[in-house]
């Protein structure tokens, strides 16, 4: 059974932040109501703005960028998520990123700063209120963050960098748009209101994404995918797949999922503010979903003391001839890309070959679940 027995500590402004934050909104929203009137156009562009500034310069900045270092991203947008992300009230870049990489070092151990094996609440603020001798930062596993003049600054001055972006600049843009209503509104709005929503959002990964959801890559830690998660968080949701492929720059791989931090990455790509996306290669992806799948069916096949050997050495020729199918599919669709317009039609037809090849395989495949899924239900009936 796990222990955690090192010595805690209430952390008190954590704690009365996290506590009054929400508090003062409410407070806020039923005062403004009754004195100016309901929220306008203002306050609505105040609060989608902050929003989602401060939420994506978390998820693509914080997250994506600097603790997985997924892509490349130029000084201007370094910059951005530096400011507004430290207005999102969750610590500088240097400590967020430190203990983001502890998590997934330690996911689920006594090591892991804020483990989901703990409890939901725990893993959702719980940590954050609190501080234990064992998570105390060095900061020696972001060394490489700490190069970084703008990260520096922004670590040195985070409360005063925070209070302007997060507090005082709604405040203002609303006080020049519509004088002293809309000021508070887009205080109450875009400070406050908006405060809580990305930092429940940013905790339901440490919690929610832990406990809720499907494991389609792995099950070696708790990471769930939810694609109603992933909807409320700017894409993070995807939380298996991050925890399987973790310097993928997408959290939704398939371009059907919802992940606008991805969207939000490509598209500074191609204006030249990004660059050197890593995305994990397509066998990968199939591979990992085929393991996981198989683990399961045979799983249950050996708590029926079924035999599994053969669909093994079956499950293993499949493995080797998808993936060198589809890594030959990848190169191809490459070779083509840069290919003369005379060798074109030999490419695409050996893509078309590859693709017969890869659905002959799925078809095995499938055929293989099948039979390990029937004698199964079998053995169920005979018992």
């Amino acid at each position: 059974m796990t222990q955690y027995s090192s010595a805690t500590r209430i952390n008190w402004l954590n704690t009365l932040f996290l506590l009054v934050t929400p508090l003062l909104a409410i407070t806020g929203v039923v005062l403004h109501w009754i004195y100016f009137g309901p929220p306008g156009w203002i306050e609505a562009f105040v609060f989608v703005a902050l929003y989602f500034s401060c939420g994506l310069s978390i998820t693509v900045g914080y997250h994506r960028l600097f603790s997985h270092r997924s892509h490349d991203a130029s000084w201007p947008l370094v910059l951005f998520y530096a400011i507004f992300g430290a207005g999102s009230f969750q610590n500088s870049i240097i400590e967020w990123c430190s203990d983001h990489r502890n998590h997934h070092r330690a996911t689920d151990t006594d090591e892991d700063p804020y483990s989901a094996k703990r409890g939901f609440w725990y893993s959702h603020m719980g940590w954050v209120m609190i501080e234990e001798d064992a998570f105390q930062n060095d900061f020696s596993n972001v060394k490489d963050l700490q190069e970084s003049k703008i990260i520096r600054w922004q670590h040195r001055n985070i409360f005063l960098i925070g209070a302007l972006s997060g507090i005082i600049l709604p405040t203002a843009i609303g006080y020049l748009a519509g004088g002293i209503s809309a000021a508070i509104g887009c205080l109450v709005w875009g400070g406050l209101i908006r405060i809580v929503f990305v930092h429940h959002g940013t905790f339901l990964i440490n919690s929610a994404a832990h406990i809720w959801g499907k494991q389609p890559y792995s099950e070696s830690n708790s990471s769930r995918d939810s694609f109603l998660l992933a909807f409320l968080t700017f894409g993070e949701g995807y939380h298996n797949f991050h925890h399987t492929f973790q310097a993928d720059y997408r959290n939704g791989h398939k371009w059907f999922h919802v992940d606008p931090s991805k969207w939000w990455i490509k598209g500074f790509k191609w204006i030249g503010l990004n660059s050197n996306l890593k995305s994990t290669p397509k066998h990968s992806i199939e591979i990992a979903k085929l393991d996981i799948k198989f683990k399961r069916s045979a799983d249950k096949l050996v708590s029926k003391n079924i035999d599994v050997d053969d669909y093994e050495s079956r499950i293993a020729k499949c493995r080797k001839s998808l993936r060198a199918c589809l890594f030959e599919i990848q190169k191809a669709k490459k070779d083509l890309k840069n290919s003369l317009k005379t060798s074109k039609d030999t490419i695409n037809q050996k893509i078309s070959d590859m693709k017969k090849t890869y659905n002959d395989i799925k078809a095995d495949l499938k055929a293989l679940f099948i039979e390990m899924e029937s004698r199964y239900k079998g053995f169920q009936r005979t018992v």
